[in-house]
């Protein structure tokens, strides 16, 4: 009897909250937050980022506003990361953070109390512990169901890959905490490699370069934007330079010095040996008739790390195989997570987890 009342109240709560909220997709990666809407597509883009109050544990901003305070703010304000390398490390800010989003993606609508299904991609390497933090802040947020998706299989899907026929997919999604590399068929992972050596990792290799090579010291953002301009990771025909400024640890004085692309190469070299090495043990681990149509289909690269100058051309050389650049790489996950979305009745298969709900009281 306490079963057909929980099933009759799941019913008709859903299809209550179901009209008043907006499902929507989410990709809680370690740099930035995007969020796709059902039917409207993916209408939120921002650094996953919180600006706290230490004095009063107020948050003061979130996203784009957070970002523009990281390393610029008094000593009782903190602009921090509530993920780090894909899982969460700040379960209150997340929290926060997730719900300033179902907010914003609620406002202007009829719904004043927005409890929406929620889909949300992990990395692939996550612990059972790590799932459930992703699920309860999302829940606690104000989610009425929550789903998760594995990174790899979402960016597979949201590079229209046919991942639900007995035919070998390789995606390698290269983000801001992880780098995922995946052989996918028949709706499952076959093949997977989780790193924690991606874009942040290549942010700390440049910082730890200009230190050791030019005693200059440089702050996250600036060792982001000479990787984005003129980072690489085979030769360039053309030599790019950017100036770099800093702290001399010397003197204690700004110092700027012209950094080429060459050195940067060499300063991510590390970073980018490991993604190039793990890619290499995937296609060894993988069955030969999968691989057969990896060969044919090619390797698909996702993700933000990916649109490193030269990366497909240094991947294809090292595993004699043709690699290829997805459309939009940096949407790939939540537009992966939204197509799911649309149809989540069919698609439950390949979920991590069939779902999780609110406790019925």
């Amino acid at each position: 009897m306490i079963k057909k009342i929980k099933a009759l109240y799941r019913k008709t709560t859903g299809n209550i909250f179901g009209n008043l909220s907006k499902d929507i997709g989410i990709d809680l990666g370690t740099a930035n937050t995007l969020i796709y809407v059902k039917g409207k597509g993916i209408v939120i883009n921002e650094p996953s980022v919180v600006a706290i109050n230490q004095k009063t544990g107020q948050i003061l901003a979130i996203g784009k506003e957070a970002k523009k305070m990281v390393g610029k703010t008094p000593g009782h304000i903190v602009a921090t990361r509530p993920l780090v390398d894909g899982v969460i490390s700040d379960f209150e800010v997340t929290q926060q953070m997730l719900r300033y989003f179902i907010e914003k993606v609620h406002q202007g609508s009829f719904s004043l109390l927005p409890r929406p299904r929620v889909l949300v991609g992990i990395p692939s390497g996550v612990t059972e512990v790590e799932k459930r933090a992703v699920v309860d802040a999302t829940l606690n947020a104000g989610a009425r169901e929550a789903y998760l998706i594995d990174e790899p299989m979402a960016a597979a899907i949201g590079a229209r890959l046919p991942v639900q026929e007995a035919a070998g997919n390789m995606i390698v999604d290269i983000g801001g905490g992880t780098s995922e590399i995946a052989v996918i068929s028949l709706g499952g992972v076959v093949v997977v490699r989780s790193l924690r050596v991606a874009g942040d990792e290549m942010n700390e290799d440049i910082i730890r370069y200009c230190r050791d090579e030019f005693n200059l010291l440089i702050g996250e953002r600036t060792a982001e934007e000479v990787k984005i301009t003129i980072g690489s990771a085979s030769p360039l025909r053309e030599n790019l330079t950017i100036p770099v400024r800093g702290r001399d640890l010397v003197s204690g004085f700004p110092k700027e010095v012209i950094v080429n692309n060459e050195q940067v190469r060499e300063a991510i070299s590390r970073s980018i040996r490991i993604i190039v090495n793990n890619i290499k043990t995937v296609i060894e681990e993988t069955p030969p008739e999968l691989i057969s149509d990896i060969m044919y289909r090619g390797i698909i690269l996702a993700g933000g790390g990916s649109l490193i100058r030269g990366l497909d051309k240094l991947i294809a050389n090292q595993t004699e195989m043709p690699v290829r650049m997805m459309e939009d790489p940096l949407t790939a996950v939540v537009r992966g997570a939204g197509i799911v979305l649309e149809d989540l009745e069919n698609m439950r298969d390949i979920l991590v987890e069939n779902q999780y709900e609110k406790p019925f009281k």
